[in-house]
């Protein structure tokens, strides 16, 4: 059987182009030779299944340890019925045990009846029972709730001492959360568990990260070599930074490409095959993006998001603190600082989410703002946004999901039916500037028939109560936009938010950035 790009579920080497999955986590057979009881975590669908199916099955091989894992997930319908929970993850275990282990390695049959300490005393008796030392991957442990979560957390924690002769020598904690988040997840209230952390006797917090650019590269030649197909380095390079090296989003594009889109093996695959594919995959809003866009409505999440593509996100506090650590690990918002969207296909699917109930509203067919040489008519549409803004704004805007950056919403819809099915909108959100900066991309034909690429610079910028007039700051922050973009002219929008939104006629004037860059000003 061929291999493909996998989406769904782990990875098999036999059914699968992946990368290695024992590199993606090293540290963790050393850890296991310490006796350390662990956290891996990482957001969905990012491999952590299929990497540390791979350390368990190479430290059972090693002869050292009987290592088995397992998922939790039956036990999240218990909620607060530990007792129920607990029956589920053990009943998990044995039948994974039964899977991975050779007989003389597996656990004696666990009692089940009762609800207190099953799980302590269950694999207290195959510890003692075992000839090798345990090393148990609770994958899933996250999907736990209430009591039941915290029963877990409490059983493993009072069994550590006894290890390795009496309790398992090493446990893996796996789940989407780092521990400090499971406080929450055991009931929403950190003082329930009666301590600073559920899990206080982790040894380290493993997060699974992204591929690397090698990484993605490595895994689509992968296909090359089976097929005989080239992905052209412009196409590898658009992939990665589209995806940022998100794995599902790296297999979901070459599925789309290779399978839905069905490019012949003797075709290379170009960036167009690429963008392409990107457009398919927004559209159809895969199961892996709707998880991601579902958590948009979680206070926790909004508070960060919404600042965040505003422009105006700055933290501090340990609200704000917990709150971005909380959506680093949802997968939501990149690594490290600043903090921003994690990559563009994200940014353009959170956007699109938080303005569709804008966007059915929006009567702007896209024939509409086409030239006669196939060319987007910009000023043209920028008018009609005017005149749709003066007319529709303040009711729109009051709808949106994230009051702060609605009118942004607004605009980005309204281009996005405009352009519809014949371009692209690239995004990036200044943190902590109050802007966001918009690259229009219309592909057209010039009269010889070579293809070009008509591209827009805009940049917005909404006008708050006790602020200042940001005309000024908005033409130095477009000139540094358009000179990363190496563009000789953009487009500065201003939004007038100091009162009702939309309450003044709109004004078109011309503008030049300290650079000598000559703007077009659109003030709503």
């Amino acid at each position: 059987m061929k291999r493909r790009f996998n989406t769904t579920g782990p990875c098999r080497p036999d059914l699968h182009y992946m990368i290695p999955a024992e590199s993606r986590l090293p540290e963790a057979p050393g850890l296991v030779e310490q006796m350390g009881y662990f956290v891996v975590h990482a957001p969905r669908q990012t491999g952590k299944t299929t990497a540390l199916r791979a350390v368990a099955e190479r430290l059972t091989a090693s002869g050292r340890h009987a290592a088995v894992l397992f998922s939790c997930e039956e036990g999240s319908a218990a909620g607060d019925d530990y007792g129920s929970a607990q029956r589920a993850v053990l009943r998990e275990l044995t039948r994974a045990a039964q899977i991975a282990l050779p007989p003389e390695l597996q656990p004696p049959p666990f009692s089940l009846e009762g609800d207190e300490g099953l799980l302590s005393a269950a694999l207290t008796a195959w510890a003692r029972t075992c000839p090798r030392p345990l090393a148990l991957i609770f994958d899933e442990i996250d999907s736990l709730r209430g009591q039941g979560l915290l029963s877990v957390l409490r059983q493993l924690r009072a069994g550590f001492p006894s290890r390795p002769e009496h309790f398992p020598a090493s446990i893996i904690l796996c789940g989407l959360r780092d521990v400090r988040d499971y406080k929450a997840a055991s009931g929403g209230d950190p003082g329930r568990l009666g301590t600073a952390s559920p899990f206080n006797i982790k040894l380290e917090s493993l997060r699974l990260g992204d591929f690397s650019d090698e990484e993605l590269r490595a895994l689509y030649a992968q296909h090359t070599e089976d097929t005989g197909q080239v992905f052209v380095d412009a196409a590898l390079s658009r992939a990665f930074e589209l995806t940022a090296g998100q794995p599902w989003l790296v297999n979901a594009l070459g599925r789309e490409i290779v399978e839905k889109m069905a490019v012949p093996p003797s075709e290379p695959i170009t960036r167009a095959h690429v963008e392409q594919a990107k457009e398919h995959l927004i559209l159809a809003r895969a199961t892996h993006l709707d998880s991601l866009v579902s958590k948009l409505a979680e206070p926790r999440v909004r508070r960060v998001l919404e600042p965040l593509l505003a422009g105006t996100y700055e933290g501090g506090g340990d609200t704000y603190d917990d709150d971005a650590s909380y959506v680093r690990d949802l997968g939501l918002v990149a690594q490290g600082k600043p903090l921003r969207v994690a990559n563009p296909i994200y940014r353009e699917v959170i956007a699109r989410v938080l303005s569709s109930s804008a966007e059915e509203r929006i009567d702007a067919p896209p024939e509409r703002f086409r030239l006669p040489d196939g060319r987007l008519a910009f000023r043209r549409l920028l008018r009609a946004f005017a005149a749709f803004w003066h007319e529709h704004g303040e009711v729109l805007a009051s709808g949106m999901p994230y009051p702060e950056v609605a009118p942004q919403l607004v605009l980005m819809a309204f281009l996005q039916r405009a352009v519809n099915g014949g371009g692209f909108i690239d995004r990036e959100y200044g943190v902590g500037r109050g802007r966001i900066d918009l690259l229009v991309r219309f592909p057209y034909h010039k009269p010889d028939g070579s293809r070009a690429v008509q591209r827009r610079a805009i940049e917005l910028k909404v006008w708050r109560k006790g602020q200042k007039d940001p005309l000024r700051e908005g033409l130095v922050q477009l000139d540094d936009y358009l000179s990363r973009l190496r563009q000789r002219r953009g487009t500065l929008v201003i939004f007038d938010a100091r009162g009702r939104l939309a309450r003044t006629a709109p004004r078109f004037s011309e503008a030049t950035t300290p650079r000598g860059r000559r703007v077009a000003l659109l003030r709503l």
